[in-house]
């Protein structure tokens, strides 16, 4: 991609035409620079004095440029871009993941995994280095260099897309770990917007000097182009309220102390997300409660639920000088922190209403999706809105200065210098497809892959768990595949039976609707727990189900996230479609009741392989899906 050079005054290159309205109504103001939102210049000073205020990484006799600087400053050609969208990455290298069993990281290009120099602060700001090893040692650490934090925001700072489907969450006994993941995600978020911000500052300095010195020369404009259209450079993207607590907080206990002397709106931040904080009175009342009355649902749900549960948020997040600001208007903050179904009301008001927009989203070059897996049980259409929506070129100026914006973005290129890191406590199809589709990082990207051991030994009661294979030509076919054989192999055999018990799982709300639908044209004998039967209907169903006054219940693997109930009356049980969460499977087999002839039926194809891992183990799941015989069992 071949560019001129460009003067603070000179004429813009070619780009698309929504940028040249955009240009053209600036370039005679060009001279009068100004930030991405014309803040003051206590607002530019995000790192103040610090000594490692410039964008290389110092070493005890080097300097070498940053990730960041190197990131951003490289020039993608336009043969480079067009070619991204369609390309085949390969995954050339690979490295153990030490920390967890069976599992290791594969990458594209260049393994770039290497033992950091410890006089480079790993890629951080000085101040971001020295603050971050104080939170590590008053938390008991002394190994910085070998902590997962550490080797993870390394991973991070790489800038390539990330996905890691094997993060064993909070609520799954995985506090330590979710919580080192969450540092090293934070500290690379405020490591960006603490360059990116030295970087205006210094420019505008210069340009001040240049200025004052009364010179003729014109400064070249090539040498100033440090921004975005809009300010907002982190978006975190988070199913829960309570989850966007835990990261907010974080957020803030990481950022230097001398950078939140002041942070604004706390109160109300507390009172719109909640706070995790318990009284000793609350928390002795809770023991008591604990010892005296066994917990109706599972340990993993009440810590996933606790707190505030509601998915209809968005915050902006400001860093200044001295001063965090919470609730800061979207197109001044730094970092936006949000649900996908918040940001879905934001797009849905903007096509309503002219005057609105979501122009915030087009300068994002890091977006971190947390807890992916929780976010697929809301819904995954959501988010992949949100990402397809991120980096267009915006509809209106918004007070930024479009001699300094890179040329990138004019290009329309945001998406290919993008960072996308997906994390999530197991991997589906759909992320797959995130991933592989909407994360065109020219950097290239790294991903987690895991041997799994199966979750059979779990099964508490002696149930014969019979596999059936069924054929489909793609996944396209493979609903229709799933169905057809359901109508064929397995209904006959319940409608012939006079035993009922009889419990339909299905993974998703479309194959309930289209199980309900058949099971209605069959006159069938069967009651409903659903994504959206309301309580009522559900209280019935179960009991009529366990009076045997309905033969079937249809029941549905995101009611059981939600609910966790304990179904009585299972005499066979049907898993029409495996379960994403593998403690799903376990739980819904060990409810079944009786002593004599229990009976699993688990129908799946080869496009299940993701799910079938997770269950029964990858090694037993490969046979599965290769072995000429259709039909297997397990004990």
């Amino acid at each position: 991609m071949k560019r001129g050079g460009r003067s603070l005054v000179s004429s813009p290159p070619a780009f698309s035409n929504d940028a040249k309205k955009l240009r053209a109504s600036t370039v005679s103001n060009a001279t009068g620079l100004q930030t991405e939102d014309a803040e003051t210049e206590d607002d530019l000073e995000t790192s103040g004095t610090d000594e490692d205020d410039d964008l290389t990484v110092r070493g005890p006799s080097t300097v070498a440029t940053s990730t960041f600087t190197k990131h951003i400053e490289y020039k993608l050609s336009k043969i480079e871009a067009d070619d991204l969208p369609k390309k085949k990455w390969k995954y050339t290298w690979e490295v153990p993941a030490a920390d967890i069993s069976n599992c290791k990281w594969v990458g594209t290009g260049e393994c770039f995994l290497k033992d950091d120099d410890l006089s480079s602060n790993y890629g951080l700001k000085q101040k971001l280095y020295k603050h971050w090893l104080d939170v590590y040692k008053t938390s008991g650490g002394n190994d910085f260099h070998s902590s997962k934090q550490r080797w993870f925001f390394s991973l991070c700072n790489s800038y390539r897309d990330i996905l890691h489907g094997e993060k064993k969450p909070f609520y799954h006994k995985g506090l330590e770990e979710d919580s080192k993941i969450m540092d090293a995600y934070l500290m690379h978020s405020l490591n960006h917007i603490f360059r990116t911000r030295d970087l205006v500052r210094k420019n505008n300095a210069k340009i001040d000097k240049h200025q004052m010195s009364g010179k003729e020369e014109i400064l070249p404009g090539d040498n100033f182009l440090d921004q975005g259209f809009t300010r907002p450079k982190i978006l975190i993207l988070l199913p829960l309220r309570s989850i966007a607590l835990r990261v907010i907080e974080r957020l803030i206990q990481l950022t230097p102390a001398n950078s939140k002397v002041n942070v604004e709106q706390i109160d109300r931040f507390y009172k719109d997300f909640g706070s995790e904080e318990v009284s000793s009175d609350e928390e002795e009342e809770q023991s008591k409660n604990a010892k005296t009355k066994k917990p109706s649902k599972p340990s993993d749900h009440q810590s996933l639920f606790k707190g505030d549960t509601r998915d209809d948020f968005m915050i902006g997040i400001k860093f200044t000088r001295k001063t965090i600001k919470l609730y800061g208007d979207f197109y001044s903050s730094d970092i936006i922190v949000a649900s996908p179904l918040e940001l879905m009301t934001k797009f849905g008001k903007a096509e309503k209403n002219k005057e609105l927009d979501t122009d915030y989203l087009s300068s994002i070059e890091v977006v971190i999706i947390d807890h992916a897996d929780v976010i697929s049980l809301q819904n995954w259409s959501f988010l992949t809105s949100v990402v397809e929506r991120l980096n267009h070129i915006p509809s209106k100026q918004h007070g930024t200065n479009v001699m300094r914006i890179r040329q990138w973005y004019l290009d329309g290129f945001a998406r290919f210098y993008r960072q996308t890191i997906i994390l999530g406590y197991y991997l589906n199809p759909d992320m797959n497809a995130l991933f592989n589709h909407h994360c065109v990082n020219y950097q290239g990207k790294v991903k987690s892959v895991r041997e799994h051991r199966g979750v059979l030994p779990k099964v508490l009661s002696q149930v014969r768990q019979i596999y059936e294979r069924f054929d489909a030509n793609s996944i396209a076919d493979v609903d229709d595949a799933r169905l057809e054989y359901f109508e064929k192999k397995v209904f006959p055999k319940i409608k012939d039976s006079d035993q009922g018990g009889v419990m339909l799982f299905a993974s998703s709300y479309f194959e309930f609707v289209r199980l309900r639908n058949f099971l209605k044209s069959q006159n069938a004998s069967f009651c409903l727990v659903g994504d959206y039967t309301n309580q009522k209907d559900i209280s019935r169903a179960r009991v009529w189900f366990f009076e045997g006054k309905r033969k079937i219940m249809l029941y549905t693997e995101r009611i059981h996230f939600y609910r966790r109930y304990k179904i009585r009356g299972i005499r066979n049980l049907i898993i029409y479609s495996l379960p994403e969460r593998k403690e799903f499977y376990y739980e819904t087999v060990n409810m079944l009741e009786g002593s004599d002839d229990l009976a699993c039926t688990v129908l799946f194809s080869q496009y299940d392989k993701l799910q079938l891992e997770r269950i029964v183990g990858t090694a037993p799941a490969k046979r599965l899906i290769k072995s000429e015989k259709g039909v297997f069992v397990f004990c």
